[in-house]
Order: C-alpha cells, then sequence, then structure tokens
C-alpha cells in the first residue's frame, strides 16, 4: 500500500464540473494540491482549485500537456481525448481510471459487448451504423416495437437516447451509430456505486432508488435505502463488484440497473467516475463517494460505506422558461427544515432543466425524509435575475 504525501502531491482532474468542485473540496482535506483542465473560466471547479488550466478535453495537445503537470491524472466526464491519455500513461503517468476502461466505457456498443462476453444481465441489443441501417432493419423485421435508441457515443443525461415505441415515433430516430435495446418494462431504476483500488480491495455502497422527471429525463429524487428486497440488494450489489473486478478497475464505478415487472435486475450503463447517484453519501454515508474515489485513486485503504441515517437527495434544476444570471428562491426557508442540506454548484447562468444544485434531506426514518423532500421541492424555485427585473 502505498503512502499518501500531502503538501507536494498534485492531483490533476478533467472537467471542471459540479463532480469536480466536490472531489476537490475532499482533496483539500488531505491537503492535496489540485489542478483542474476544462474550457469555461467560469466552471464550478475554477474557483477552488489550486490551479486552472483552460483547454478542451478533446483536445490532443491541451489534454497530453495538462496530464504532464501533474502526478495522478483523474477525470470527472467520460468524453475525452482517449489518445493523449493512452500517451500519457506510455510514458508512466498514472491515469485512473485507466484509459483502456474509458475507451470501452465511451462506447456504449462495446459496454454491451461487454456484459454479454461475461454473462452479464442486460437487455437484448443489436448495433447499427446509421439511422438508414436502422430503418431498413425495421423493414426487414429484425428491430420490433418498442425498442430504445442509444448513440454508441457522447450522450449522457438522457441525451442521444430515443425511445421509439411505434412507427409514427420513427422521426426521432437519431443518425448516428446506435445500439438498440428491446425496450424494458421498468418496476424500478437502482444505482449501485463500488470503488476498487490497486491492491484489489472493493467496496459497494448501498442500494440507492432512482425517481426520475419525465420532462427532464433526469433524477428528481434519489432514495436511501432503497425499497427493493434482499435479494435484489444483494444481486445488484454482487454484479456491481463483479463488473469493476472484471474491468480490473481503480476508481469509483457507477453501475445503473433496471429491475424489470418480473423482479430482474438489469444492467443499463455505467460511468467510471463519482456520480449523481452518489451525492447523498456526503452527508449520509460514512465515507463519501468522493472522498472513496481518491482513496481508490490513490491506492488507500477504502472507507466504510455503513448509512449514518437514511435519506432523500434531490436535484435542483433550472426552472423551464427562465436562462441567465441566476436566482435561487426558497433556500433560507429550506434551511429551516431540520436535516437539510444544500449543495449549491456554482454555476453563474441558469437554463430550463440545468443541475444547479443538490439537497440531501436526512431523518431517522425514510418516510420523514421524503415528506421533507417533497416541501424542498415546492419551498426552492431557479429563476433568472434578468426576469426579476
Amino acid at each position: 500500500m502505498e503512502t499518501l504525501v500531502t503538501s507536494s502531491l498534485k492531483l490533476g482532474i478533467i472537467a471542471g464540473g459540479q463532480l469536480g468542485k466536490m472531489l476537490i473540496q475532499e482533496a483539500t482535506k488531505w491537503d492535496i494540491i489540485t489542478y483542474v483542465l476544462d474550457n469555461d473560466e467560469q466552471c464550478p471547479a475554477g474557483s477552488i482549485a489550486t490551479h486552472f488550466i483552460k483547454g478542451s478535453n478533446l483536445d490532443f495537445e491541451a489534454v497530453y500537456q495538462f496530464g504532464k503537470m501533474v502526478d495522478v491524472l483523474t477525470f470527472e466526464i467520460e468524453n475525452i481525448n482517449i489518445e493523449a491519455l493512452k500517451r500519457l500513461k506510455s510514458e508512466g503517468k498514472r491515469v485512473i481510471p485507466d484509459p483502456e476502461i474509458l475507451e470501452l466505457i465511451q462506447d456504449k456498443g462495446h459496454q454491451k459487448e461487454f456484459y454479454r462476453r461475461n454473462g452479464l444481465p442486460t437487455a437484448k441489443f443489436q448495433i447499427y451504423e446509421s439511422k438508414q441501417a436502422i430503418e431498413e432493419a425495421i423493414q426487414k423485421g429484425n428491430i420490433s416495437y418498442p425498442f430504445v435508441q442509444k448513440l454508441r457515443k457522447g450522450g449522457y443525461d438522457g441525451r442521444g437516447v430515443a425511445v421509439i415505441s411505434n412507427s409514427s415515433d420513427l422521426h426521432k430516430l437519431l443518425d448516428w451509430a446506435s445500439v438498440i435495446e428491446e425496450k424494458v418494462n421498468i418496476f424500478k431504476e437502482i444505482s449501485v456505486i463500488a470503488a476498487r483500488n490497486r491492491k484489489g480491495e472493493i467496496r459497494t455502497y448501498p442500494v440507492v432508488e432512482m425517481l426520475f422527471d419525465s420532462k427532464a429525463n433526469l433524477v428528481d429524487k434519489l432514495i436511501c435505502p432503497s425499497s427493493i428486497t434482499v435479494e435484489q440488494s444483494e444481486k445488484a450489489l454482487y454484479i456491481a463488484g463483479e463488473i469493476i473486478e472484471l474491468l480490473n478497475m481503480e476508481g469509483l464505478l457507477a453501475v445503473e440497473f433496471f429491475i424489470d415487472i418480473q423482479g430482474d435486475i438489469i444492467i443499463n450503463e455505467v460511468a467510471p467516475r463519482p456520480h449523481n447517484s452518489g451525492h447523498h453519501t456526503i452527508e449520509s454515508i460514512i465515507t463519501s463517494q468522493f472522498e472513496q474515489h481518491l482513496r481508490a485513486v490513490l491506492n488507500l485503504p477504502l472507507g466504510s460505506t455503513k448509512i449514518k441515517l437514511p435519506s432523500v437527495m434531490v436535484n435542483i434544476l433550472g426552472e423551464e422558461g427562465y436562462e441567465g444570471p441566476v436566482v435561487y428562491q426558497g433556500l433560507t426557508e429550506s434551511m429551516a427544515i431540520e436535516g437539510v442540506k444544500i449543495h449549491l454548484y456554482g454555476k453563474k447562468i441558469t437554463k430550463p432543466y440545468r443541475k444547479m444544485g443538490h439537497v440531501t434531506v436526512l431523518s431517522n426514518t425514510l418516510e420523514c425524509a421524503l415528506k421533507k423532500a417533497e416541501k424542498v421541492q415546492q419551498l426552492i424555485k431557479v429563476i433568472s435575475w434578468k426576469e426579476t427585473q
């Protein structure tokens, strides 16, 4: 096991969104020097990083030169120039998670093939290179309604996904290399975050249940502990641990699952980084996902994932119809509610459904936490300063 060297250790984080910001907040507790690469000088992590470097995560030279500045390189986004990461790794730079793993996960087609190759439960799928090829497969009867189209690369937070229920939805088809999945009859959506260090130690977080906002196609509420059966929970935890082990991965892996109406656990997709489904861990779990990611990246002993209190996490999203300098309403009233923990990401401009922050509500019972969370959702509104004038 390595020794953590503080004050001189340089940690590089590619992309400076809210995940990077919260990762830096943990790193500062250990006196780690932090570097952030982002094109946006106003990015959330930029204001608290030790060093901000302006540059694109997709540009080879920007990523390569950034990586040379630091001792350990990690990321908070999947869409990164892989060739630059591979070059850095070949020169001896520690890039965690490994670029080969990121390359596999970047491509949903490769992801699905990995699950099939290893006998892991996932929805039946086919891969097509274009919209035309999909339309031809439908005409030949090789694709049946309903189905889900997912772009192989670039999709996130519901973007790059089209749900095709019947022929009248064909105008929604996206013209790019895609995975076509049989549509799962979803009963619940859950997530498990797993961590693994170089030594091979693995820790998984308790299963969380995700409730979605259908309009924004984003998580509306995150519930921990989940209401699924013990058997379902044990299976999801086992699969998440198996995936991170099969990948021989160091770092944090978020695994999103469907539970279908028959009660079966089905892998949806994974993300090799801290994840929206783990924000509650900051207050409700002994070791937050961000501290755990650092522990895994630096090959330190992994922390406890025991629940301190039941929790409900709600995203703070920009209100529909507002775009411009941000104004928050209802924060004071929400803070008056016992157990409410508010996190604002520091984004200066709000847009409809943009993630502007999150709130974790803690209580002795999940029922009580849910009631308080619903009250918070009624109170907090994210609007634009321009619209208030």
